[in-house]
């Protein structure tokens, strides 16, 4: 557990992470987000007058959340408790809570807990939260990396208003270098040092927007690099490269969903999107192939349908493959499915068509089968009147109007076919069978 009573800025040393040496101590400090803190927004607002409500703050590692914790506890009168969901556990909570009741009957303070990775905090211990913030006991203040409407309780996320944060870019990280750089008491201006731009821009790009990752690079650059003969340290391109690597691409649960859901749009509309999210998320991200071979049989059908029933054997074709020649053999062919998948004219119809037979059945209750429908090999079958049923194939164009629905649906219409692909013939039968 970690008490924060911060009634102005702590005193900066060159000790500790450059990173966290030059956390912004105020909103005029903090880089980006200007949609949520900026001049005359809410919570800039709300932050300033220390009237901050209970809040979730969501968004990418490297975007501010924490920062903006801590310029909250910069600003408030009352105090400010951090946990981290990781090792927290339910008594801390209810500690916290309890010394959070008696601050406010005894004195009148406020307590605001701020809970940073609030997704690792399981559902029993949010339970306990949950009464404290409806009776203004604590003001809430969680940050998660993951969508909260996944992790965090509907009604501790009821009480709370979202803020989402949106990812840095490398112009937000080129702030942020050259503010260290110029700053000789939290930064590194104390030094004789001379970063190029190629080189802050270089590292400002393998960053991927993560301003921790930037500052923290610059400073293995800076530390780590011979001065020359005249005691300068110079930053070059080349030092930059050796300082940063590509960042590794973040595969957690909500991403996977968010890439699949991605790739299952991209079919209905783009070969090269659908392409793209398949091969990113299974050689960049490390997902299951099977996965996106699944989500292809589905499309198949709630997609295309009888549009072009080819779709269908190709994704099950892939399937096979991949079973059989596994990964990267099978790349190709899975590759193939899915672009004949996308290629192929669409039709949901038979999505369309089962969800209307489904909310047939759900409001008509008990249905009896019509007699000339039921069973009839068995001996007195005819006794019970279980017969009238015409044999189609004795028909012309194997084909005879009889009423096949119980009587309850008669003349209910499931499956219309449209006009694309394949489904345009069938559509031609039905009209002639409905003439």
């Amino acid at each position: 557990m970690d008490l924060f009573d911060y009634g102005g800025a702590e005193p900066q040393e060159n000790s500790g992470l450059l990173a966290d040496r030059m956390r912004p101590l105020t909103l005029d400090e903090y880089i980006g987000q200007d949609d949520i803190i900026g001049p005359g927004r809410l919570l800039r607002r709300a932050i300033e007058a220390d009237k901050v409500g209970s809040i979730v703050l969501y968004g990418p590692p490297g975007c501010g959340k924490t920062t903006l914790a801590h310029i909250i506890s910069n600003h408030t009168q009352g105090k400010f408790v951090r946990l981290n969901a990781v090792d927290a556990t339910v008594k801390e909570v209810r500690e916290v809570i309890q010394q959070a009741a008696d601050d406010k009957a005894l004195y009148g303070t406020k307590t605001i807990l701020f809970l940073d990775e609030v997704h690792r905090f399981n559902s029993s211990r949010q339970d306990a939260l949950l009464p404290a913030v409806e009776k203004g006991i604590i003001v809430f203040i969680g940050a998660t990396t993951e969508n909260p409407f996944h992790y965090v309780n509907g009604a501790l996320m009821s009480r709370s208003t979202l803020f989402q944060l949106h990812p840095l870019t490398a112009e937000h990280a080129l702030i942020a270098m050259r503010r260290a750089l110029s700053d000789t008491e939290r930064g590194l201006g104390y030094m004789d040092l001379r970063a190029k731009d190629e080189a802050l821009e270089h590292i400002a790009a393998m960053s991927g927007g993560d301003v921790r990752r930037a500052l923290n690079a610059l400073e293995i650059a800076a530390l780590t690099t011979p001065p020359q003969q005249d005691g300068q340290v110079l930053i070059t391109l080349e030092v930059a490269e050796e300082s940063v690597r590509r960042p590794i691409a973040k595969a957690d649960e909500s991403t996977q969903y968010d890439v699949l859901s991605a790739f299952h749009k991209s079919i209905r509309g783009s070969s090269d999107a659908a392409l793209y999210w398949f091969l990113y998320a299974v050689e960049k991200l490390g997902m299951d192939p099977m996965t996106f071979i699944r989500r292809l049989i589905a499309a198949s059908s709630e997609d295309i349908g009888l549009a072009n029933p080819q779709a269908m054997v190709q994704a099950v074709a892939a399937l096979d493959a991949y079973r059989n020649n596994g990964w990267p053999e099978a790349k190709l062919n899975i590759a193939q499915a899915i672009l004949f998948a996308v290629e192929s004219p669409k039709s949901n119809a038979v999505y369309t068509a089962i969800a209307k037979a489904e909310a047939a059945f759900a409001h008509s209750g008990t249905t009896e089968v019509p007699l000339h429908l039921r069973d009839t090999h068995y001996k007195g079958a005819e006794k019970l009147g279980h017969e009238g049923y015409k044999y189609p194939h004795n028909y012309h164009n194997h084909y005879v109007e009889q009423d096949y629905l119980p009587d309850s649906l008669q003349g209910t219409v499931f499956y219309e076919a449209t006009e694309q692909g394949n489904e345009s013939k069938i559509r031609l039968n039905q009209q002639r069978r409905r003439k």
